[in-house]
C-alpha cells in the first residue's frame, strides 16, 4: 500500500514513493499494524493526502449528467431509490431498445458498485464499464443488441459523501445486510433485491450475471470470489467467467481467485443471490487492488486511474467470450475489434542521468535518492533522512 498526494501546484495525484512507506505491528500501538509514512513538504503551499484515487458522488453525478446529454437510445437513467439523507441511488441501464420490449428471452447482466465508500478503484472499474458499453466498439454493439445491462454505480451515495471507509450513514456495513435489508436503513439496498427477484420471476427473463465491485487492500491484481457449490456442473461453470477475464486482462489473477461459502459472508451479495436467484445465476464479487498488480514479468506495476478503468473495458470484453462459449455468439457474428497501436515508447535516460527537475514533481520524486533541490535546502533533506531511519529502526524492532 501506498497513500496519493498531491498539492497547490500539482494537482494531479502521485504515489508516494514505496520505500518511504512502512507496514509494521507497533510495540506503541498494542501490536496492531501501523502504516506510516514519511514525506517531504518542499513547497510552501496546500497539501493533500488520500489513501487511493477518489472518486465522489460529486463526480459519478457529472458523469451520468455527460451521458445523458448524449441522447442515445441505448442508454437509460433512472432514479432506482433516495438514500436516507436522500441522495440519488442511480439505476442505469444499456441495450438495444428492442430488447426491452422483445417477447423473447431476455438476458440481463446486473452490476453494482461502492456498497464500500473508501473502495474508490470499484467506481473506476465501473466508468471503464459503462464508457465500453455506450462505445462505438463493435464488440459494444454486439452486446448491446442481444443483452440487457444493469447497473447501480453506487450503492452507498451517503457514506461516499460523508467520507466514510466501510460503513453507511447509520454506521452499517451495507454489504452484510442484503439477507434482510430495511427500506428505511438500507434503502439501496432493498432496492436493488426487490428490482432482481421481480426480474429472476419475469417469464422470459433471465438474469445471468451479478457482479458486485470492490477493491481491496491487502491482495494485489484484479481477482474474484464466488460461490462453493456441491454441483460439480454448477462449480464448472462459475469458473468460466473468472478464466476468459484472465485472458484479456493482464492485471487478473486467477491465482487470487476463489469460491467459498463462509459463514460470515452470508450477507454480501455475492453471496445473497447466488443462493436465492435461480442456479443458473453466475453471482461474484470483483475485487481489485487498492495498489498494485504483477504484470506477466512478475513486476509490481501501481495501478493507476487508466489501469483500473481499463479492467472495466476488458470486464465488457469478457461478456462477447463468454457468450461465444456458451453458444449465444457465433464466430460469423463477433466482429473484428479494431485497436489503437500505442506509441512507441521514448529511450530511457542513462543510469546515470537523472530526470530534469521540474515544476510536477515533488523532491522525493526526483533523481536516485534526494537532491538538495528543495527550498528549503540540505538541512531539510538530512532532517528527512534522519526521519526515515527512525521509523525503519521502528520497523525492525516491531519484527
Amino acid at each position: 500500500m501506498s497513500p496519493m498526494v498531491k498539492s497547490s501546484s500539482r494537482p494531479r495525484w502521485q504515489r508516494v514513493a514505496s520505500k518511504n512507506v512502512f507496514y509494521y505491528r507497533s510495540p506503541e500501538h498494542h501490536k496492531n499494524y501501523v502504516m506510516s509514512f514519511a514525506f517531504c513538504f518542499d513547497r510552501e503551499e496546500v497539501y493533500q493526502f488520500a489513501y487511493s484515487y477518489p472518486y465522489t458522488y460529486t463526480r459519478l453525478q457529472g458523469y451520468l449528467d455527460m451521458l445523458d446529454k448524449r441522447h442515445m437510445d441505448f442508454y437509460t437513467r433512472e432514479l432506482l431509490a433516495v438514500t436516507v439523507q436522500q441522495r440519488r441511488v442511480d439505476l442505469v441501464t444499456i441495450t438495444h431498445p428492442r430488447n426491452l420490449h422483445s417477447k423473447s428471452q431476455t438476458k440481463v447482466i446486473f452490476v453494482t458498485s461502492r456498497v464500500h465508500p473508501g473502495e474508490t478503484p470499484a467506481s473506476y472499474v465501473v466508468q471503464g464499464l459503462l464508457d465500453f458499453l455506450v462505445s462505438f466498439n463493435p464488440l459494444a454493439r454486439l452486446l448491446r443488441e442481444h443483452l440487457v445491462f444493469k447497473l447501480v454505480p453506487m450503492l452507498n451515495p451517503d457514506g461516499v459523501y460523508l467520507g466514510n471507509y466501510r460503513t453507511s450513514l447509520m454506521g452499517f456495513d451495507l454489504n452484510r445486510q442484503w439477507l434482510e435489508p430495511s427500506p428505511w436503513a438500507h434503502p439501496s439496498l432493498f432496492a436493488v433485491r426487490k428490482l432482481l427477484t421481480n426480474m429472476d420471476s419475469t417469464p422470459g427473463t433471465s438474469v445471468d450475471f451479478y457482479i458486485d465491485i470492490h477493491a481491496h487492500s491487502t491482495l494485489m491484481n484484479g481477482f474474484m470470489y464466488g460461490n462453493a457449490f456441491d454441483d460439480d456442473e454448477r462449480f464448472d461453470k462459475q469458473s468460466i467467467f473468472p478464466k476468459l477475464l484472465c485472458n484479456n486482462s493482464e492485471d487478473f489473477s486467477l491465482t487470487n481467485t476463489n469460491y467459498n461459502r463462509d459463514v460470515v459472508k452470508a450477507g454480501t451479495g455475492r453471496r445473497c443471490f447466488g443462493g436465492s436467484l435461480d442456479e443458473r445465476v453466475l453471482s461474484y464479487t470483483l475485487e481489485v487492488s487498492l495498489y498494485c498488480y504483477l504484470n506477466a514479468n512478475h513486476q509490481v506495476v501501481p495501478y493507476t486511474e487508466e489501469a483500473y478503468v481499463k479492467l472495466g473495458h476488458n470486464l465488457g470484453r469478457t461478456f462477447v467470450d463468454y457468450y461465444r462459449v456458451v453458444g449465444l455468439f457465433t464466430p460469423s457474428m463477433i466482429p473484428v475489434e479494431r485497436r489503437r497501436v500505442a506509441p512507441p515508447r521514448k529511450a530511457p535516460l542513462p543510469a546515470n542521468k537523472p530526470p530534469a527537475a521540474n515544476g510536477n514533481t515533488y523532491a522525493w520524486q526526483r533523481g536516485n535518492g534526494y537532491r538538495a533541490d528543495s527550498p528549503r535546502g540540505e538541512k531539510e533533506l538530512r532532517e528527512f533522512e534522519e526521519f526515515k531511519k527512525k521509523f525503519s529502526n521502528n520497523k525492525k524492532g516491531a519484527k
